[in-house]
């Protein structure tokens, strides 16, 4: 598989990350190159990781991945989403104080957005590809856009912050919404 390949999958992979990185910076009142830089790192070392494990795993265990991968992703991107929209309809004062940078929630998100990155892993040891170069690509191009993707919801988000906290929740849905159909077959999406 020539380098091009992998950079286009790499983008392909990094989507969902990058599209939460967003909605995180929407939630991020002072943002700074430290809490972009969390954000980005945890992304990127996620997508990095899972088609290691992917490819460690082989094809044994793909068929029980593959059955269940969709609906946790679809489950958290859901709930996350849906808090984050219900959060935003709440009066100022009674809204409890919801963190994008805690580190619980940044693991729950980096897992969920990475899982394809796991399934593209099995494939790759079928492939006989260098995992080594293939992973770091990926993790590279998700950590760098992922990045810019936090500025950018940062930027947006400051403008009109309770629609943009429904916007980021309904990015998180559709998101979750997304990976499910795909999954389930449904070529439309």
């Amino acid at each position: 598989m020539s380098l091009f390949a992998i950079v286009l999958i790499a983008l392909g992979l990094s989507a969902d990350a990058v599209a939460v990185a967003i909605a995180s910076g929407f939630r991020i009142r002072h943002l700074t190159a430290n809490k972009a830089l969390k954000i980005a790192l945890l992304f990127g070392l996620f997508q990095g990781i899972m088609p290691l494990l992917g490819w460690v795993c082989g094809l044994s265990f793909r068929n029980a991945i593959a059955r269940y991968d969709h609906w946790f992703a679809f489950l958290l991107l859901g709930f996350l989403g849906g808090k984050t929209i219900y959060e935003a309809w709440q009066e100022e004062d009674a809204k409890p104080a919801v963190n994008p940078l805690q580190m619980q929630t940044l693991l729950l998100l980096a897992i969920a957005t990475s899982i394809d990155a796991l399934a593209t892993g099995l494939g790759f040891s079928v492939l006989h590809i260098s995992i080594a170069t293939a992973a770091s690509i990926i993790g590279i191009v998700t950590f760098v856009l992922s990045f810019v993707g936090v500025f950018i919801g940062h930027q947006f988000g400051n403008a009109c912050q309770n629609q943009i906290e429904i916007l980021g929740g309904a990015m998180l849905i559709a998101i979750g919404t997304k990976i499910l159909v795909e999954h389930l077959g449904f070529g439309f999406v």
